[in-house]
């Protein structure tokens, strides 16, 4: 079991931690569940089997059970069945055609209302009127949808999360009433996998888990390197903005990252948010 573990670690990084089996003082049931979570899929295609309605709601239960700063229980969940909320949603995202196959549909919401209510309620001032607010419910939003995603896989649904929500965040919020200091984080697509999913291979552990205090020391060389490993492993279909940069030779993930955020991404949504009532200085 250790080797499967270290063997989809290989895959991902393109190399693996020594583990060895003393580290792990439960054995092979702590073994499995790490090799299950390393092996995460994106899954995008779905059975038609339906997702019992007990089984989404209890797993946004195991998701709000997350860790939640200073307990302040910052982020709720809209579980989107009507299919004429389904369908206003569906018409934002023209780009990604496979959420309308989605047997589920939920959106992650930050929601800083429920702490400032508690000011008014107490007729008390609210003091923190600034960054830190926002930026706490974001990160709780963040926390749910990732343990609510762990929590899927561990019963065997697929699940996609869809970003593209925040091009749109007015429209979203104002499809689901969502009140000032309340909003849509993330959506996430949900149902049972029809394939075995796709891996995507990432950055090498010696880039993004660093020792004591921050190294870039041969960054550009590792990225490069990386850059050759998805190539072999998970290359590109399609290249963006070939009309402005044209056709290129090599075109890894930093090319394809440096192109995709060459034009503009949801330049509104600062706007979006100080209209929802945070204050970001």
């Amino acid at each position: 079991m250790l080797d499967r573990l270290k063997t989809i670690l290989r895959s991902r990084f393109g190399s693996a931690p020594a583990l060895a089996d003393a580290a792990l003082p439960n054995g092979v049931k702590g073994v499995e569940v790490l090799a299950d979570m390393a092996n995460r899929r994106v899954m995008r295609r779905y059975t038609d089997r339906p997702v019992d309605d007990a089984l989404v709601e209890t797993l946004c239960a195991v998701a709000l059970s997350a860790p939640s700063k200073s307990d302040l229980q910052q982020a709720d969940i809209v579980i989107v069945s009507d299919r004429g909320q389904r369908e206003k949603l569906e018409a934002l995202l023209p780009d990604n055609p496979w959420v309308k196959s989605a047997p589920v549909f939920l959106v992650f919401c930050a929601n800083n209302r429920r702490h400032r209510l508690l000011f008014e309620w107490r007729g008390r001032p609210f003091v923190n009127d600034y960054l830190d607010p926002f930026f706490n419910a974001s990160v709780d939003a963040g926390i749910v949808l990732a343990t609510f995603v762990a929590a899927a896989d561990r019963v065997g649904l697929g699940s996609c999360p869809i970003s593209a929500i925040r091009n749109h965040a007015q429209a979203v919020s104002d499809i689901l009433s969502l009140p000032d200091h309340v909003f849509p984080v993330a959506a996430l697509g949900v149902g049972w996998p029809s394939f075995e999913g796709v891996m995507s291979p990432r950055l090498g552990l010696d880039v993004t888990i660093h020792r004591d205090r921050y190294d870039e020391s041969g960054l550009r060389e590792k990225i490069d390197s990386y850059d050759r490993r998805r190539e072999t492993v998970q290359p590109y279909k399609a290249q963006r903005y070939t009309d402005k940069f044209g056709q290129s030779a090599d075109y890894g993930w930093s090319e394809d990252k440096a192109r995709q955020y060459s034009v503009p991404e949801r330049a509104d949504f600062g706007a979006f948010v100080r209209r929802k009532g945070f204050k970001l200085d």
